[in-house]
């Protein structure tokens, strides 16, 4: 039988374990300032790598049912249950679907800036922008930044996505994505989640008060499918609010898990 490759970790500090699911194009890593503020909570922090993403395998399958079984794998090697789990955006989706179908094994659940409905896709200049470095002539950071430039204007998302560089060897860069799978799959990223799933403990969605991912309409599809959600809004903080608003980040979901 063949072995299953486990997910890449980071895995921070002792005591009940807390696992956070990073959003498409990112990794465990953007998550280090947060992930060691709860370990210092009293939490044993997971900062997983999903598949095609980070230092975790690849692979041309890519959607929610095989995110949510790495996840469960993951578990299992470690022996982790009665887990808080939280995932932002395609992290969230997966967060949702896995808490659904593992009850048992979740105890919180916190979903940042996403909602269980179909998205459209809406990531494709952005992988087209990656998918134009030619790392053949491209060979420092800086020529990265401005080759992508001239597909992306935000700052701050260009620097988001160049955390994905890596030094392969000496004087050879690329992504630690799997861009072509990414590219091929990325229809799976907006999927909805299942109309039957369902999750009745206690659930907290976050979002940014300046995103538009959860507005007002979301909240009874969020109700169907999680029937204990409560919603906060994160102020001064668009889709990326655990970076934009920290402060206000931890500490709604230090009070949520500590109550």
């Amino acid at each position: 039988m063949e072995e299953k490759e486990i997910l890449y970790a980071n895995v921070i500090g002792e005591g009940k374990p807390f696992v956070i699911l990073h959003g498409f194009l990112g990794m465990g890593d953007n998550w280090k300032t947060l992930g060691t503020q709860f370990s210092e909570a009293g939490f044993q922090v997971h900062l997983v790598d999903q598949r095609n993403h980070g230092r975790s395998f690849h692979d041309a399958t890519f959607n929610y049912e095989v995110l949510v079984s790495d996840l469960k794998r993951y578990c299992e090697e470690y022996q982790l249950e009665d887990i808080v789990l939280l995932g932002h955006s395609m992290g969230g989706k997966t967060a949702m679907l896995f808490a659904s179908e593992y009850p048992e094994l979740v105890s919180n659940l916190i979903v940042a800036d996403i909602s269980p409905r179909f998205y459209p896709i809406h990531h494709d200049v952005i992988l087209e922008g990656l998918n134009s470095l030619d790392f053949d002539k491209i060979k420092s950071r800086g020529q990265a930044d401005k080759m992508l430039s001239q597909y992306i204007t935000h700052l701050g998302v260009r620097q988001f996505l160049l955390k994905n560089l890596y030094w392969v060897e000496k004087g050879r860069l690329d992504l630690r994505l799997n861009l072509q799978a990414l590219i091929e799959n990325i229809g799976e990223v907006g999927e909805a989640l299942p109309i039957h799933a369902k999750f009745d403990k206690d659930t907290l969605f976050l979002r940014g008060d300046k995103s538009e991912y959860i507005g007002e309409q979301d909240q009874a599809i969020i109700s169907r499918h999680f029937p204990e959600a409560k919603i906060i809004t994160i102020s001064n903080s668009g889709h990326w609010l655990h970076a934009e608003n920290p402060e206000d980040f931890y500490q709604s979901v230090i009070d949520f898990v500590s109550f």
